[in-house]
């Protein structure tokens, strides 16, 4: 083990004595760029374990958060500047094993963080001080929370001026950061309007409060909700892209508003995108003044404190489920070990989950964490 307080290093950092941080660690790394994320992404079995700056944590991972654009980080789609290979993973939550000493200002050793930032698919992550959040114990529902329940608080608060009695369509609902957006809009006292895929997905949304559950698979959507909502739905909250696009912008009411937040039917295409019929679109939002926005979390940094803050009271306060779905039902069983981590993409790609993905890293090291 090193010692607690290791000068051998020009970087000094405190340890937990007799952690046995070791020097060699698995983790995942982007190799070839490719929207197939099986063939971008290489498990390195021994990479160093990175040592933490002056400001810095290093976080010994415990489960870190499948996300759908994971595959258009390794497909090079976010930054075509990044050179290979890059590591890959955008959020994990797990605990302190080593700082710098001006981060020990702020954290101790053996305390439970969550943070986002790429290179999470890692046994261990380097993470800025000012980055990380700190967390009452390492719990896998706090993951749900920084990216999906975040983007849904955010965008819904910022980009869809919620208000009792609105109707609000969300798509791919019983997803990741669906479960957010049904149970935000229904404390917004909005009649909340929910497609999934199954029927136990259906109940799972009834049970999170959702007013009205759509089977995609076995409904034909556009009719429901021309039936039942004849005079439009006044926003929706869209992740699925391609056809879901078209029907929900057809199903706008006057004044009505569309968020994007993703399009995943379009992430495994080499070209990226699904076809709309986007050619009748400036008529489309003239005759119902309608508009369309797109949300992505990063143009909103500033907002993110106050609201994953509300998001973790409202949770603590049991007021929010964070549902987590670690693919016990999935074929080869649950998520554990970062090899499992191709699994859950394709899991999330067959549009099997109900919640947040979640894969969890045993850690077998002698410890007193």
């Amino acid at each position: 083990p090193r010692p607690i307080l290791d000068m051998s290093y020009s970087r000094h950092f405190l340890d937990f004595q007799g952690s046995s941080i070791p020097s060699s660690m698995k983790k995942l790394v982007v190799t070839k760029l490719s929207q197939n994320f099986r063939e971008a992404v290489t498990l390195q079995q021994d990479s160093p374990v990175p040592l933490p700056g002056d400001g810095d944590l290093l976080v010994r991972n415990r489960f870190v958060g499948i996300n759908a654009s994971d595959i258009n980080y390794s497909a090079g789609r976010y930054d075509s500047s990044v050179k290979l290979p890059f590591d890959i993973g955008f959020e994990g939550v797990g605990d302190v094993v080593a700082l710098g000493l001006s981060a020990s200002a702020d954290y101790t050793v053996g305390q439970a963080v969550a943070y986002v930032k790429a290179g999470s698919f890692a046994e261990y992550t380097v993470v800025p001080a000012k980055q990380a959040v700190p967390l009452p114990s390492v719990k896998p529902e706090f993951l749900t929370l920084m990216v999906s329940g975040a983007t849904a608080y955010i965008s819904l608060k910022e980009l869809g001026e919620l208000s009792e009695g609105k109707k609000v369509l969300v798509t791919a609902a019983a997803g990741g950061t669906g479960q957010f957006a049904v149970q935000l809009a229904k404390k917004a006292k909005c009649h909340v309007i929910g497609t999934c895929s199954s029927d136990e997905k259906g109940g799972f949304l009834k049970s999170i409060g959702c007013d009205h559950t759509i089977n995609y698979k076995t409904e034909n959507v556009e009719s429901v909700l021309r039936k039942d909502y004849p005079e439009g739905v006044d926003v929706v909250y869209e992740s699925v892209g391609g056809k879901m696009f078209d029907l929900a912008l057809n199903s706008l009411a006057t004044k009505g508003r569309l968020i994007i937040i993703g399009f995943i039917t379009g992430y495994q295409n080499p070209t990226g995108l699904s076809p709309i019929k986007a050619e009748l679109l400036p008529a489309k939002l003239l005759k119902k003044s309608a508009s369309i926005r797109g949300f992505f979390l990063n143009h909103y940094l500033s907002e993110y404190e106050n609201a994953l803050k509300h998001l973790l009271e409202m949770y603590e306060k049991g007021d929010l489920v964070c549902e987590v779905d670690f693919g016990d039902v999935s074929p080869e069983g649950k998520f554990i070990g970062l090899e499992s981590v191709f699994r859950a993409v394709d899991y999330m790609y067959m549009g099997k989950n109900i919640g947040k993905i979640v894969v969890e890293l045993p850690h077998s090291v002698n410890s007193k964490l």
